[in-house]
């Protein structure tokens, strides 16, 4: 038996099936975190470095870098990504 191929959507949240909302902020949570955590790797901060420049403990830099995106919220990955010497902006498409 085959299986069968499907084109996502472009959201992975939204292909798992949560809603559209939930999905949307779950994704915005994700591409955060990576930018984050790229940001962290570009710079060659340890853990320790880490924390003391985004002004959270090692423990949540572990966190972040282990993608716990249930331990963080959206406004702070705005944040920390904005700690982390990123722009962040939203855009609303219709």
């Amino acid at each position: 038996m085959k299986d069968k191929i499907i084109k996502s959507s472009g959201n992975v949240f939204d292909d798992l099936g949560f809603s559209k909302e939930e999905a949307a902020v779950l994704k915005m949570r994700a591409d955060l975190m990576s930018k984050v955590r790229d940001s962290i790797t570009k710079y060659g901060w340890t853990q320790s470095e880490a924390a003391m420049r985004l002004q959270i403990s090692q423990s949540r830099v572990s966190d972040l870098i282990r993608g716990k995106r249930d331990k963080f919220s959206l406004d702070m990955l705005v944040m920390l990504a904005t700690r982390a010497g990123n722009k962040v902006a939203l855009e609303v498409f219709a």
